[in-house]
């Protein structure tokens, strides 16, 4: 008998460690460019769990995201889902330069990323009202590309060290291109330009858009500084703020060297890091007070 209540033991061990761990999810819709989906979901679920998509960076994984970001504690905190998308491509970059990711329903890799949201609504009766998307780098610039082509689908983007949607668009259609001029801080439009580019990406489309956090470093060799400033353009235009007058600016915070600019009681917020290079590091608590979980 002891052995028995000892394998019962372990059994139940090995079930909480494979409740808490990253798990791959093959059929979750429509998929045409083979992203690949994983999924975090806490012991301690909440009723109609929120979700976040957290997405990783250039060479990253799935994994190397669900491990190097503080979104698997949080949940386990607070109870909402994580999914953590991963690049089909080699070097493992996100496709944010094709016709077909920057379109709603397009069949692209923000396709997928939304099929990955829809699914797990369903499947554990998500939250529709918190869904909420955050990324680093190529997972940044996805960010943007998902709060512009699946407006009705979140809440709330936080990037990372990233660029405006649309900006790394390819003009001979490449998938997974990389563009310099973009990446060099060399693409640069009015608000007006910029948010075509949003407003283009799902045309007719009327209903709220998700509020978003810009974090940027003055010192980013990968992605110039420059593209903060573009991408702030493009959501002021979206919004139909001013980018040269945000209504509150403040100094050191949320840290020393960082500035705060907030437009619209919070709808846009610019965070620019003096000094800090590629890419932000991610503030997990505050990420969750932008989201409000």
């Amino acid at each position: 008998m002891k052995f028995f209540g000892q394998l019962t033991t372990a059994l139940a061990l090995l079930g909480n460690a494979a409740a808490q761990s990253l798990t791959r999810v093959n059929n979750f819709g429509a998929n045409p460019s083979n992203a690949k989906m994983f999924i975090y979901v806490p012991r301690n679920l909440a009723a109609n769990p929120p979700i976040i998509v957290a997405i990783h960076y250039c060479t990253g994984t799935a994994q190397a995201y669900f491990t190097g970001s503080p979104y698997k504690q949080l949940a386990d905190q607070k109870g909402f889902i994580v999914i953590y998308p991963e690049s089909p491509y080699s070097g493992t970059c996100w496709d944010v330069s094709s016709r077909a990711t920057l379109t709603h329903e397009g069949g692209g890799n923000s396709n997928a990323i939304a099929n990955m949201v829809k699914y797990t609504l369903q499947q554990y009766n998500g939250d529709p009202t918190k869904v909420f998307v955050t990324g680093t780098s190529s997972g940044g610039m996805m960010t943007n590309v998902m709060a512009a082509t699946y407006p009705d689908l979140f809440a709330a983007g936080i990037v990372y060290s990233g660029t405006a949607a649309g900006c790394f668009y390819s003009q001979s259609g490449g998938t997974n291109a990389w563009n310099s001029s973009c990446a060099n801080g060399q693409a640069r439009g009015t608000p007006q330009v910029w948010a075509k580019m949003v407003f283009d990406m799902y045309p007719g489309y009327e209903g709220p858009r998700p509020k978003m956090q810009i974090y940027h470093g003055s010192a980013d060799s990968t992605l110039n500084q420059n593209n903060y400033n573009e991408t702030i353009k493009q959501w002021s235009g979206v919004f139909g703020f001013d980018p040269a007058k945000p209504d509150v600016t403040q100094a050191n915070a949320p840290q020393s060297r960082y500035t705060t600019y907030s437009w619209g009681n919070g709808q846009l917020v610019g965070v620019y890091a003096q000094g800090v290079g590629h890419s932000v590091p991610m503030r997990g608590a505050d990420d969750m007070k932008f989201f409000g979980l």
